[in-house]
């Protein structure tokens, strides 16, 4: 295995899962060199590393995962080879059995009878695995892995079985690589919207309504900054905006296919005897609207736009800030044209997104993602319009890739994975091409030529779900928010009790002129007012004392700590419209 080939470099994201494979088999090994009467469960990699999930009769503390990276440590120096057998199903079950491993047993029993079952041997120490793995512990480097956590997993994700403890882990070729990865992991907790939120007062989440949150005032001015941007945005590209109701009944999810597509994730209620849910996606309401009235061709397309809060049922497990809630807003958008109009529709929202996400400084990647398993429409239809779907982002130079088996019921898209300013991918936008809703739904409009015609839709949303998008851009800007999207974009820091009228004058003057502005009128000390407006990460500090009294001026500091100096109120009014007029960023 010779390791100057790329074939053999963590650039081949296949060696560098089978290296994290490898290392998950060195971490239980070191687990039953420590303590023999824990139980094994599975342990692959994944996107980050790799975990294993073990049931042990005392709970994991950071205190045994030194232990245990210290054993993991001495496993790679004693460089074993990892040797593959196999065993008929009836001995596998009795290898295991004799192991005293349950949750192996269980594994293999759901193999089929006449299966010959896969074992990974390093030394002393035999796992039930499919592979691949390295060929030796000893081509894991000792010092460049670390356990980084520990916390509760449901065995095979069922919630009323078994409680196991979950050990996550990374490794690396390199220890520099490793030191690099933990100091962007550090960055990343700094800046964790959890974190930040409560910090910069945006929103909490309270226990009387977990997945539910609640926004704060800031947080609120936050949000609709945000829509308010979004509605200039989609107003310029022809959108108009409705409202669909919270709660429909049954038979209009029936009629969309999300009752039996989709029911496990969607509150239910009766009203008058009769079900009804709230919604878990605005698309049957949109439909309605469209069907509510006649609609020639030269309507088409129809671009209809909805900020919809909807609600999901998620796992309280699944739950996690503002990133997985059970109540969010989501900027939905339907677009109804005719087959002619695909492609140009499919490209037009695409330069929509473009320039959406560059105002935020967010590149992305594409994903093509596919008919499932679970799907409505014929074979026929769905390749038609995948098809549609590459040939519009391939004839605009982007390039994709494909996600096998993973469309919406109803139809393939388009799925926008952003990239940060660490580096991490969030999926938020998103385009589905669908030509089965307007069917179901009998959507018609009246052809050039007279006759009735079926339209064909795009669902999409550029930010997805407000709620999470705002914990995207809080952890990617670090909380200091450009000026444009500050929840308070300046702060008045008198130094004495002098200035405080000059203060609260230029602050109704800058109120008045549509800024977001505060003043702190605190008998304390200017260092400590500078600092705390600093942490609050407040764009634009203005100091101001006699001098600035005395020559009708203010001081500007930004929070990055850059003295600007004196100015006139008018230069400074002038440079901070600049500033939220193009929406620069810092």
């Amino acid at each position: 295995m010779p390791e100057e080939n790329n074939q053999y470099t963590f650039e081949n994201p296949e060696y560098r899962k089978t290296y994290w494979h490898t290392c998950s088999h060195v971490m239980a090994q070191a687990v039953k060199r420590l303590w023999p009467e824990v139980k094994l469960a599975i342990g692959p990699s994944i996107d980050e590393g790799w975990y294993y999930d073990m049931d042990a009769p005392f709970a994991f503390t950071p205190e045994h995962l030194e232990q245990i990276e210290a054993e993991m440590k001495k496993i790679c120096k004693e460089k074993l080879k990892l040797e593959r057998f196999e065993l008929p199903r009836e001995e596998a079950l009795k290898f295991m059995e004799e192991k005293g491993e349950p949750f192996k047993v269980e594994l293999i029993q759901d193999l089929p009878a006449d299966a010959h079952i896969s074992f990974y041997k390093q030394g002393e120490f035999t796992d039930l695995c499919a592979g691949p793995h390295l060929d030796s512990t000893g081509r894991i480097k000792g010092n460049a892995l670390k356990l980084t956590a520990c916390n509760a997993a449901y065995w095979r994700g069922d919630s009323s079985r078994e409680t196991l403890q979950r050990i996550y882990g990374i490794a690396f070729p390199k220890k520099d690589e490793l030191d690099e990865y933990l100091a962007r992991i550090e960055e990343a907790k700094k800046r964790d919207h959890r974190k930040l939120g409560r910090e910069l007062g945006l929103f909490m989440l309270r226990e009387e309504g977990p997945g539910f949150p609640f926004f704060l005032p800031k947080g609120m001015t936050l949000k609709n900054t945000l829509l308010d941007y979004w509605r200039q945005v989609h107003k310029k590209y022809g959108y108009v905006e409705i409202s669909t109701p919270i709660i429909l009944n049954r038979q209009l999810w029936e009629r969309s296919g999300h009752w039996d597509h989709y029911k496990e994730n969607m509150y239910t209620t009766v009203i008058d005897g009769e079900d009804y849910a709230i919604k878990p996606m605005n698309c049957p309401g949109g439909m309605l609207v469209y069907a509510s009235e006649p609609h020639s061709y030269r309507d088409l397309p129809l671009r209809v736009g909805e900020i919809g809060l909807v609600h999901r049922h998620e796992l309280s497990g699944a739950l996690h800030g503002l990133f997985r809630v059970r109540c969010f807003s989501q900027d939905d958008a339907h677009v109804f044209m005719t087959r002619e109009q695909m492609k140009d529709v499919i490209q037009e929202t695409v330069r929509l997104f473009d320039e959406v996400y560059s105002t935020f400084g967010l590149s992305y990647t594409i994903e093509l993602s596919t008919m499932p398993e679970d799907h409505i429409g014929t074979v026929e239809e769905w390749e038609h319009n995948q098809d549609i779907l590459k040939n519009a982002i391939t004839d605009m130079g982007k390039d994709f890739v494909i996600n096998e088996g993973d469309g919406a019921f109803y139809g393939p898209k388009l799925d926008f994975h952003l990239a940060d300013s660490l580096g991490r991918t969030w999926q938020c936008g998103t385009i589905q091409l669908d030509s089965q809703l307007p069917e179901r739904f009998e959507l018609e409009y009246i052809g050039e030529d007279g006759q009735k015609h079926r339209p064909v839709m795009i669902h999409r949303v550029v930010l997805g779900s407000i709620e999470r998008f705002i914990g995207v851009i809080t952890e990617h800007f670090a909380g200091a928010f450009p000026a444009w999207l500050a929840p308070v974009q300046v702060k008045l820091l008198p130094i004495t009790d002098r200035a405080a009228d000059y203060a609260a004058q230029i602050a109704a003057t800058l109120d008045k002129a549509g800024f977001r502005v505060e003043v702190d009128g605190r008998n304390e000390k200017i260092g400590k007012k500078i600092r705390e407006a600093t942490l609050e990460k407040i764009p634009y500090m203005l100091v101001v004392g006699d001098r600035d009294m005395e020559n009708g001026t203010v001081s500007v500091r930004l929070r990055s700590g850059e003295d600007l100096g004196a100015m006139s109120l008018s230069d400074f009014q002038a440079k901070l419209k600049e500033a939220v007029d193009t929406k620069a960023r810092d």
